[in-house]
């Protein structure tokens, strides 16, 4: 959600500026802008939509200059157009920002009395505004920056540039993240270390509350009291941010096709012989609950779970939606786990959480996929779930990572409670460690499911039914369709169906049942014949022995491997995966960056 990039250089900026954000694409965004100070000059581009959009413009209107920032924005206030599109200027100020400012009218209000009046209908421009009035004051910019910053409340990462300095970058982050990057006589500030790799593999990451003066020379980092701060610089695997497709249309259909491969890292990480692999600290034995928080595709990722910690473990689970869990307050035994859950590991609602149980809880455990998030830094543990990059903003690979080391998680639990023994342990283990071959053989329906979904695109509405774990895999497979085909699509519990939802039945409605033949297929198939009863078009998921059982009268079936329970959940994820996409693809829609959407979500 909403790009930064900020370089300080030997060389043009406005090409290295442009090439970064494209970089930053995956973030989501809908208009784009760069600022550069030349000769002294501070002046800007920008453009609404995508990049090329921006490229396009400067081909006609360039941009001269070695020190510049740049900006992909994701709307919040106010409408995409070219005045709300960042970077803000005000006089000799330029600010690109990311994140929400919460008392922007409140200081619109001081602003207005000092006869300074807002040119946009964003937040982020009171940052820019805020900052030539304290400059108006006689403040030189470093001061102005920041007594602006101390106005400011809400989550940022903010950059400033200023007219007659070509040798300064001033940068803070609350809530948002922000690094910083070292070169040779060159410095760089981005979102992430995917934005400054081309540049650097030396990165330093901004605390909670720093802000930093970036010169040439180097930076002086000072902490939320001001007091000068060393932050560890530490040196990035640049292999590892590459973003390219290879060789696939869509960053999305690489990254589906991938799971067995990060799968297998994954399980190589966490399953040694007969040895789960878990930091001691993480031992269940006397917990009393344990409590799960996360959005989006990685709380249907918990919801899985919690199946997996109460049969495999006995262990109570609660899980809540992270924009909802501190606004209720809830209670948290002392004797207790808090699990948080997060792709990017940036993501706001999730991190707030993780700062509420911060004291209540005996421990707060992070599962993320980028090991240097601030998720993972404030959390008491971190467990990385080892996907590699994800660019396309539906999540995939993460999500299927992310039931692996939570079903590691569960069987460690079984056995520090005595739930399992050590033979239905490795039992289970040898389910998990199956998964990458059995996920090659359900890749290889991808053909198959892209005829079907040539039909599916042309429905204005899609059910997904499952039971059990299979339940919120069923949500997840809505959620998919939902994000990239643009169809309108729910999930159901297969029970639920008659307690409302089967009267959006009809021959117009195709209905998709995950089903894999165990303990609960019989009870499955029941409320897939009341479907079918009124005339629903069921596609059928299934393994060899379901489709024997149940798949005559039904549109169509997929046949799945055979997986052993309880872990079909993590199998059945890339056939909802695969659906979603080709019925995009059949719609026509942008796969990789969905409208409206944004991967990493830094804001409530």
């Amino acid at each position: 959600m909403c790009g930064i990039i900020g370089i300080l250089g030997k060389h043009e900026v406005a090409p290295l500026l442009v090439e970064s954000l494209k970089r930053l694409e995956y973030r989501g965004y809908d208009s784009a802008g760069i600022a550069t100070v030349n000769a002294g000059q501070l002046d800007r581009r920008r453009a609404v939509g995508k990049l090329v959009n921006l490229s396009d413009l400067l081909v006609h209107q360039p941009l001269a200059g070695r020190a510049g920032i740049g900006h992909t924005r994701w709307a919040t206030h106010g409408a995409a157009t070219t005045g709300n599109a960042h970077p803000h200027r005000s006089g000799p100020v330029a600010v690109v920002h990311n994140g929400i400012i919460e008392n922007f009218r409140d200081l619109r209000a001081e602003l207005a009395e000092a006869g300074i009046t807002p040119e946009t209908e964003t937040d982020s421009e009171t940052v820019a505004l805020l900052t030539r009035m304290f400059m108006e004051r006689g403040m030189g910019p470093h001061n102005a920056a920041v007594a602006a910053l101390h106005k400011l409340e809400g989550a940022f990462a903010l950059l400033w540039l200023f007219e007659g300095q070509d040798d300064l970058m001033i940068a803070a982050r609350k809530g948002s993240p922000l690094a910083i990057g070292h070169g040779m006589g060159e410095m760089f500030v981005g979102s992430d270390a995917i934005a400054l790799s081309p540049f650097t593999d030396r990165i330093t990451y901004l605390a909670e509350g720093d802000y930093a003066f970036v010169t040439r020379a180097g930076v002086e980092i000072f902490d939320a009291d001001g007091v000068q701060a060393s932050r560890e610089t530490t040196r990035i695997d640049l292999s590892a941010t590459q973003v390219e497709k290879g060789g696939y249309k869509h960053f999305m259909a690489k990254e589906i096709a991938e799971q067995p491969v990060v799968l297998g890292d994954a399980l190589r990480h966490y399953l040694k012989a007969d040895h789960i692999n878990l930091p001691e600290e993480l031992d269940f034995s006397n917990i009393e609950r344990l409590t799960l928080v996360a959005c989006g595709t990685a709380f249907y990722a918990c919801s899985v779970a919690k199946y997996w910690f109460e049969s495999l473990a006995g262990l109570p689970c609660e899980i809540d939606v992270a924009s909802e869990f501190r606004y209720r307050e809830p209670p948290l035994p002392k004797n207790s786990f808090a699990l948080f859950v997060s792709q990017s590991g940036e993501t706001a609602d999730t991190l707030a959480a993780l700062r509420y149980c911060k004291g209540k809880v005996a421990h707060t455990v992070a599962v993320v996929n980028v090991p240097t998030s601030s998720i993972a830094r404030e959390a008491d543990l971190a467990l990385p779930i080892l996907a590699g990059i994800e660019v396309g903003v539906a999540s995939t690979k993460a999500f299927s990572c992310q039931l692996l080391a939570l079903a590691v998680m569960a069987l460690k639990a079984g056995r520090d409670r005595g739930h399992l023994s050590a033979a239905q342990a490795a039992a289970h283990m040898d389910t998990l460690r199956a998964l990458p071959g059995l996920m090659n053989a359900a890749l290889a329906t991808s053909d198959e499911i892209a005829r079907l979904a040539a039909q599916l695109a042309e429905a204005q509405d899609i059910l997904f039914l499952g039971r059990g774990a299979m339940y919120p895999l069923a949500l997840e497979g809505a959620l998919k369709l939902k994000e990239i085909s643009y169809i309108h699509a729910e999930g159901y519990a297969s029970g639920e169906l008659k307690h409302g939802p089967i009267a959006l039945i009809d021959r117009t409605v195709p209905v998709i049942v995950m089903a894999p033949h165990d303990r609960l297929f019989d009870k499955t198939v029941s409320n897939m014949q009341e479907v079918m009863a009124r005339h629903g078009k069921v596609l059928l998921v299934t393994d060899a022995k379901g489709a024997t059982t149940a798949a005559e009268g039904t549109w169509a079936h997929l046949r799945m491997p055979e997986v052993a329970e309880p872990f079909a959940p993590i199998l059945y994820a890339l056939p909802a995966q695969l659906l979603a996409y080709h019925t995009a693809i059949a719609k026509g829609t942008d796969v990789d960056q969905p409208r409206n959407l944004a991967k990493s979500v830094t804001v409530e």
